[in-house]
């Protein structure tokens, strides 16, 4: 009986070793027919992208075993396989050990997947096709890997250069075109953008994919797998060539993930017939497009875990296969406006929200409802929507755990952290102390995490900010947001009818941190509040005596509190 293949993402691994394997072979021929010159697919973790770019990898590399596909689907097609089987040179590599606290590690880590993906090529040095100058730029990628290698001008270019001058060697050697294979091609953004050297590795990446993938007349085809779709404008700038198959469109969904009729067949083969109820309740539920797929990950790890005895029952075995950080941050962000709708979602609630499929993780940080497209994208909740407005759910049991124990407990955490400042800002509020209040704003925002030190559009940051302010105060009464009042919408307004007492919170970001221009911030925040009039309902309301105005003013890590002097309603 075939072993199941629990974390292995090799295809030869699998087929050679007598490994279950779920046939997803027919992607190849959809891929190259049907697909664009460079196409990227966007799935969550764990739903078989590595393990597909692997499979494309022996199909199409001169010199691999063409027997590994011997009674798979794609065999069937002699035609296809006689033209297109082990007909290609290939470049595959994966960016997800690309890692570093800074930017210098990342372009290590950078230098040694390419050093050891050009390594395999180590028949160039002595290719009779290439000329001295071509050599020489093959012998520039090996010294990449070297231990002494510097980051400096010259060695970046050999790197943004490094997979153009690859497919140009490997084109001229066989006289035949490159097919480019990138794995996991968002990773290092991720952790660039949690380490704060986002901009340096945008650029590294945009210049790499530019040069090997946007008019290279040594490309046949390039293909891209990652979890988020990151826009064109941070790095596909310009790349018309590029197609993008992410969990919204319909067609090929069924090489992601499994089938219904393939858990269906695994189950019979291993004799596990009757576990189908309960593999669908924990694990099913995903919709790609038109299709209703299963977590892979979970099925096999699963049937594993019961065909042995190590278990009985369901797990979640999905939740720490890889890092929730990005979705831990953001749940932490958000938390003050979101524990409403993720406990809506837990009871089996379903949720309309807008989806934003095209992010940078820049974008991230600009909208708290942006929280909803990287829950989505990531695998969190599944759904179905046009136009980018969305109905979303959790998939199943498993994720529904995960929100339960994780996020739930992340936003719960988050609280009874915050608990204190948050009552100190409140009190300072209804009893004039802007110095508090500043004080608890300045002591959040020093210890928060590193998505709150934002850079985007200014009024996107005061929306931010607006959004920490909320979450500050979600366990009080009297919050109002953009309430209509005088002549316009005051930001947050603040009441406590025992004390007869309101609060007006006016917010505005300095482009500066220095005392003159968060002042100067300040002073235009409680000119808007007695220009527009913000006070008059509260006048008109017969309910308060007075009215507290407050103008806050922003720049990163950093906040300053201005009252208004005169406060009492006459």
């Amino acid at each position: 009986m075939k072993r199941l293949p629990t974390g292995i993402e090799n295809f030869e691994e699998i087929r050679s070793e007598n490994f279950y394997y779920v046939d997803k072979t027919m992607l190849i021929r959809s891929l190259f027919l049907e697909e664009g010159k460079v196409t990227l697919f966007t799935r969550p973790r764990r739903f078989g992208k590595t393990l597909n770019m692997s499979m494309l990898k022996y199909f199409f590399e001169i010199g691999r075993d063409g027997n590994l596909f011997d009674g798979l689907k794609i065999s069937e097609d002699k035609e296809f396989t006689d033209n297109y089987m082990n007909r290609y040179p290939v470049i595959s590599i994966s960016l997800k050990e690309v890692d570093g606290l800074n930017f210098t590690q990342a372009f290590y880590g950078f230098c040694n997947i390419i050093y050891y993906e050009a390594e395999r090529f180590y028949f160039l040095k002595d290719s009779d096709k290439l000329t001295d100058i071509d050599k020489e730029k093959y012998n520039a990628i090996l010294e990449l890997g070297r231990p002494s290698v510097k980051l400096n001008d010259e060695t970046l270019r050999i790197l943004t250069d490094s997979l153009f001058n690859l497919t140009l060697l490997l084109r001229k050697h066989y006289s035949r075109k490159v097919i480019i294979l990138i794995d996991e091609y968002d990773v290092p953004l991720d952790r660039a953008h949690t380490n704060h050297f986002y901009d340096e590795t945008v650029n590294l990446i945009r210049k790499m994919f530019h040069a090997a993938l946007k008019t290279n007349d040594n490309l046949a085809f390039g293909v891209l797998t990652g979890c988020l779709r990151v826009s064109k404008e941070s790095i596909f700038t310009g790349m018309n060539n590029l197609t993008v198959n992410s969990i919204t469109n319909d067609g090929i969904n069924e090489y992601f993930g499994f089938t219904d009729g393939e858990v269906d067949e695994m189950l019979e083969y291993y004799g596990l017939g009757g576990k189908k109820s309960e593999i669908k309740e924990w694990y099913d539920g995903y919709k790609f497009g038109e299709s209703e797929i299963y977590c892979p990950w979970d099925v096999i790890n699963y049937c594993k875990d019961i065909k042995s005895g190590a278990r009985t029952k369901a797990v979640s075995y999905w939740a720490n296969s890889s890092s929730n950080s990005l979705v831990r941050d953001f749940v932490k962000i958000a938390a003050g406006q979101t524990k409403e709708t993720l406990e809506r979602l837990i009871s089996g609630e379903h949720i309309n929200k807008k989806i934003r499929e095209e992010l940078t993780y820049r974008d991230i940080n600009e909208d708290i409802d942006n929280l909803w497209s990287v829950l989505y994208m990531t695998g969190y909740l599944t759904g179905k929507g046009e136009g980018g407005n969305f109905n979303l759910w959790i998939p199943n049991k498993e994720v529904g755990q995960i929100f339960e124990d994780n996020i739930i407990g992340w936003f719960s955490d988050y609280v009874k952290q915050e608990k204190k400042l948050s009552e100190k800002f409140y009190y300072g509020a209804f009893h004039e102390k802007a110095d508090e209040m500043a004080d608890a704003l300045n002591e959040i925002l020093y210890e928060s995490v590193s998505l709150r030190d934002i850079q985007s559009r200014k009024y996107l940051r005061e929306n931010f900010y607006h959004a920490l302010i909320l979450g500050l105060l979600a366990n009080y009464r009297g919050i109002d947001s953009n309430s209509e009042s005088g002549d316009g919408y005051s930001d947050i307004t603040m009441t406590d009818t025992g004390k007869k007492t309101a609060v007006i919170l006016e917010l505005k970001y300095s482009e500066a941190d220095d005392d003159k221009a968060l002042d100067k911030a300040c002073l235009e925040a409680l000119n808007q509040i007695e220009e527009k009039d913000y006070e008059r309902k509260f006048k008109a309301a017969g309910l308060f005596n007075k009215v507290i105005k407050y103008g806050l003013a922003f720049n990163k890590k950093r906040a300053m509190v201005m009252i208004k002097n005169e406060s009492t309603i006459n």
